[in-house]
């Protein structure tokens, strides 16, 4: 009656027994097909980039994901389980570029943008393997073979729909204004972006003396990024706190009063005491002599002082410098008081020809060249080391510039209270995330920089009249709307660059022709397009979006809170007024058993199908579920997995053997 059970622990592979039989009977698609009829649990699976390698932190993620469903499968509910993949964007680029030993925008231009997005549709794939052995391996259940795929036509065309609806809803624009930018990889990045790659670095400040035009006295201002003085145009004061003239070995200094112990030390003495309004418009000389003649003609406020009360005494002189290219209070300032733009940086991050001292050398590197330079020229008081958190793009790590670029924004500023009021509806585990970091995220929403000066993604589907004194603009919703504009256009359109870029539309408003703005989108407006695009929403499968939206569960690392969390919500919210889905669970990150982040340059990586290997599926899952609640950090060591296994499982399967020998013996019939 009783098949003997063995009493050794060799649970892995037992494990992969039961894998045999759920692969050979169909037992994941026979669940689904055998509740066709009943009630439906609908779960959203974020997609991964194929051409990235899993993690162990990926095994807790889909250990969560799969335990939610599959509980509400023995239920009795109807779960689908479509997974799906993350193919576009800077990773994909990297990892191409690394394969053919070419770096950056110029390289892969002269290799050639066509040849290249094929390598980066091989690329996508690299791993996918992998990811499918972790997956099946973890016992995670989800639809593999019929995944979506967000660089298919289909996909892009749903994304086209999406931003074509946002596009009518008047929430798209390009404005020339200072985001954050990658000068490695050549493009803006979004603040949801920016918020994943902060590093707190330890850098070089420097105090700055701005000699006053005609006059023997310094405007003492403090800067933490030394690169940007050579493209100083003004110097900003609070109108509203004293300064004062401040004598210092032989020197005349201006600066706030509040601040001068603490930049002077001692032996000063104070001459007078102003209001900042009091310094508006005092004129200063440049300190170099950079900017074009023209510049200093036809700008008379260019080395001026001027007022804004975003300055403050925290730290600092209380008087900023302002180079309007790189900043955007900088570029606020400067507009309110039309001070000069000056330009000085290239878009790979180096000084041009005009900052003749410095020319060719990327900003980072010239600071302490430029600190050396006005110590020589007497404009230095002095430097001290100032540790400050500061951005690195999130996938090459070259710290970003906050630099002038024309981009193509979404009004997600105008959002705010409708993104707030589709979180209310949200339960979140645990529930600190709902007002904590993703409410004050929605809270202090930024406008989405969208477009990205790169070549595999989501083409942006904008077209733009050639004709200068036109400009007329269309947004493209379908590859149907496309071919009715323009008939030649082939029924296999692929929808990438530099395919696309070749479709000429005619102008309604004038004779000209009209040509697509050459960007890609934020790959991260793909990912977050998912609950429509998976199905080809608006296009065909109208039922089964419906029926799948919003999500009943989904589940992802604390890192995509300002990720695929939020882009789900944006899109949701801007297309359909509300939340994608309504529980959500934040897993943890893992560390190693010293509580230090994993990482191969670490060399305390711990891959995740050895770990499965050595101690079994079940071994691993039950270490992740009951170590901690699945939002905290944890620690993996495999001798904290061997203890969890013995002390649970074993005695589970030894108490089973026991109970199957005696039974056996009494032909128990239970």
């Amino acid at each position: 009656m009783y098949k003997k059970v063995t009493t050794d622990l060799n649970f892995a592979a037992r494990e992969q027994d039961v894998l045999a039989l759920w692969r050979d009977n169909k037992i994941f698609e026979k669940s689904i097909e055998l509740r066709e009829d009943a009630p439906v649990f609908t779960f959203y699976d974020g997609p991964p980039t194929a051409n990235g390698q899993p993690h162990i932190g990926h095994v807790i993620t889909r250990a969560v994901k799969d335990l939610f469903p599959r509980y509400r499968t023995m239920k009795g509910f109807r779960v689908l389980r479509k997974a799906g993949w993350d193919t576009h964007g800077l990773p994909v680029e990297l990892e191409v570029e690394k394969q053919l030993g070419i770096s950056g925008k110029p390289e892969i231009e002269t290799y050639g943008v066509e040849p290249f997005i094929e390598k980066c549709k091989e690329s996508v794939w690299k791993y996918e393997s992998l990811w499918r052995e972790m997956s099946e391996r973890v016992g995670y259940w989800a639809d593999m073979d019929a995944p979506y795929v967000t660089y298919q036509n289909n996909y892009i065309e749903s994304v086209w729909w999406a931003l074509s609806e946002i596009w009518k809803q008047g929430l798209i624009y390009k404005s020339y204004r200072v985001v954050p930018y990658c000068p490695r990889c050549g493009t803006p990045l979004s603040s949801h972006e920016v918020a994943q790659g902060y590093k707190d670095v330890t850098e070089d400040s420097a105090y700055v003396c701005f000699r006053v035009a005609d006059r023997d006295e310094y405007l003492l201002a403090w800067t933490t990024t030394p690169w940007t003085l050579p493209s100083n145009v003004g110097l900003c004061v609070n109108a509203k706190e004293e300064y004062a003239r401040i004598s210092q070995n032989g020197r005349v200094y201006i600066m706030a009063a509040a601040l001068a112990a603490d930049v002077l030390g001692e032996g000063y003495e104070i001459l007078e005491t102003l209001k900042g309004k009091d310094l508006e418009g005092l004129k200063y000389e440049p300190l170099f002599d950079f900017a074009s003649p023209e510049i200093a003609a036809n700008n008379p406020n260019y080395c001026t002082v001027v007022c804004d009360n975003y300055v403050t005494l925290t730290d600092g002189t209380g008087i900023v410098h302002i180079a309007p290219a790189f900043g955007e209070d900088d570029a606020r300032i400067s507009k309110a008081y039309n001070l000069p733009l000056l330009q000085l940086v290239d878009a790979q991050g180096c000084f041009i020809k005009d900052a003749y001292l410095w020319t060719g050398k990327f900003v980072k590197d010239a600071d302490p060249l430029i600190i050396k330079e006005l110590a020589n020229r007497g404009q230095l008081l002095k430097k001290s080391a100032y540790t400050h958190n500061y951005p690195f793009c999130w996938r090459c790590h070259t710290p970003l510039l906050y630099y002038a670029r024309d981009a193509w924004f979404i009004k997600m500023s105008e959002m705010r209270d409708k993104l707030l009021s589709s979180n209310d509806a949200v339960n979140w585990l645990p529930g600190h995330m709902k007002e904590g970091r993703f409410g004050n995220w929605l809270e202090n929403a930024a406008d989405w920089s969208l477009s990205r000066e790169r070549y595999w993604g989501t083409p942006l589907p904008i077209w733009i009249c050639d004709n200068d004194d036109c400009g007329h603009r269309h947004c493209v919703g379908s590859i149907a709307e496309l071919k009715s504009l323009n008939p030649d256009v082939p029924d296999d359109i692929e929808l990438h660059k530099p395919y696309i870029d070749a479709v000429k539309l005619p102008c309604p408003k004038c004779a000209g022709a009209m040509t697509r703005t050459p960007e890609v989108i934020d790959c991260w407006f793909d990912s977050g397009s998912m609950p429509f695009a998976q199905w080809h929403y608006p296009f065909e499968n109208e039922d089964m979006f419906k029926q799948q939206f919003p999500a009943d569960f989904i589940a992802e690392g604390v890192d995509q809170t300002r990720g695929w969390f939020y882009t789900l919500m944006a899109i949701s919210t801007l297309l359909f007024g509300q939340s994608p889905y309504k529980n959500v669970i934040v897993t943890g990150l893992g560390l190693d058993e010293k509580g230090q982040k994993m990482g191969k340059s670490l060399g305390n990586a711990v891959s995740p199908l050895d770990a499965l290997t050595k101690h079994g599926a079940d071994a691993v899952r039950w270490f992740m579920y009951v170590n901690s609640a699945p939002w905290n950090n944890f620690r993996y060591s495999d001798d904290t997995v061997n203890e969890g296994a013995r002390r649970f499982m074993g005695t589970l399967w030894n108490t089973y053997a026991f109970y199957v020998l005696y039974a056996e013996i009494d032909q128990f019939n239970p």
